[in-house]
């Protein structure tokens, strides 16, 4: 082998190493999914190493490679990234992650908002009041306004007509996702976090949509609302909804005493009365003329597990669930079985009253 074919083979190489690093580069620095709208808290404590924070961005699925990280901060000769808590997104590069770690968190210019998974919109109006300028009665308006909810309706496929009923209380219940959500302090406006809650149950329920869109949406979003306040354990949720689903088919009413806190706005930390149980209302689950029905609509604001639960549904025998004081469910098949362990529970000082 002549010198000229040697180094031509020598430079052939140093090109396809060049290409590799090339796709390498652009691999890393390109965001994880550029698709993606939710906010991922990351927390950056003061002192945390490189190293460390390379880690953390790594475990939050921001980045693809702790080692690039790294290479990236001193290729590009990146200033010191500041302690603080941020919100990042999976749709940023790995240029917009440095930056804003670099520049600190702009909090004088934001403002963040936790809407917690079983609240409902009451609760998310008294939350927004307290951090807004937003009152709670404004909010409440803005989101039951018959123009903006038409609008909404045509804006987003997995609201339908079926939030327009005059009996439900708060047409959006259940479809605002809870979340921690970042929002500009400058001119915030009710429908503004609207569209920031819808945009994040749209995200979320894409996964799904093809199925939704064959089936009841509105019900189903009904049903996990209610599972997601009756049990706190996934497996528990799954179980309640077939329980619901089997008193459903046999023309049974739910019996679930969390609508009808919701149906008489009722804290659930209080008794509820008999007169309450045998009171027809349309979310009221526990009167014998909602036999066989759903609530008119949800009664809280669901996370995607309970969502799962009532759209991927297991079956079951059980008719009767009950859960003791600390939260554990139990299922039965029967009024009697049902019955001996509400007895049980109360002998054994369980009992949730």
């Amino acid at each position: 082998m002549n010198k000229t074919r040697v180094l031509s083979l020598i430079l052939g190489l140093i090109g396809l190493l060049l290409i590799a690093i090339f796709i390498y580069y652009q691999y890393n620095i390109m965001p994880i999914d550029s698709s993606s709208k939710a906010n991922i808290e990351v927390v950056i404590p003061e002192g945390m190493s490189t190293s460390n924070i390379a880690k953390t961005l790594y475990d939050k699925d921001l980045i693809r490679s702790e080692l690039f990280f790294k290479i990236y901060l001193k290729l590009n000769n990146s200033k010191t990234l500041k302690a603080s808590t941020y919100l990042l997104t999976k749709s940023m590069d790995l240029e917009e992650i440095v930056a804003t770690l670099e520049k600190g968190n702009t909090s004088e210019n934001t403002i963040r908002l936790t809407f917690k998974e079983g609240k409902t919109i009451s609760d998310y109006a008294a939350l927004i009041e307290s951090s807004t300028n937003i009152s709670s009665e404004e909010f409440i308006n803005t989101a039951n306004n018959r123009d903006l909810l038409t609008s909404l309706i045509n804006d987003y496929w997995f609201l339908t007509d079926s939030i327009l009923n005059e009996e439900i209380y708060y047409p959006l219940e259940g479809y605002l996702f809870p979340d921690t959500y970042e929002f500009s302090k400058t001119n915030l406006t009710s429908e503004e976090i609207i569209r920031a809650l819808l945009d994040e149950e749209e995200e979320k329920l894409a996964q799904y949509k093809n199925k939704l869109k064959e089936e009841d949406i509105h019900g189903i979003i009904t049903l996990a609302s209610i599972a997601e306040l009756e049990g706190i354990k996934d497996e528990d949720r799954k179980l309640i909804i077939s329980v619901f689903n089997n008193r459903l088919a046999k023309g049974m009413n739910l019996g679930s005493d969390v609508t009808t806190y919701y149906a008489f706005n009722k804290s659930m930390n209080s008794d509820l009365t008999s007169e309450m149980f045998n009171t027809y209302n349309p979310y009221n689950t526990r009167s014998s003329k909602m036999a066989g029905r759903l609530p008119v609509g949800p009664i809280s604001n669901p996370s995607l597990s309970s969502i799962d639960a009532a759209i991927n549904t297991v079956t079951s025998d059980y008719l009767y669930f009950v859960a003791d004081k600390n939260r554990n469910v139990y299922f039965t098949k029967s009024s009697s079985e049902h019955e001996k362990k509400v007895q049980e529970l109360k002998e054994n000082g369980d009992w949730i009253w």
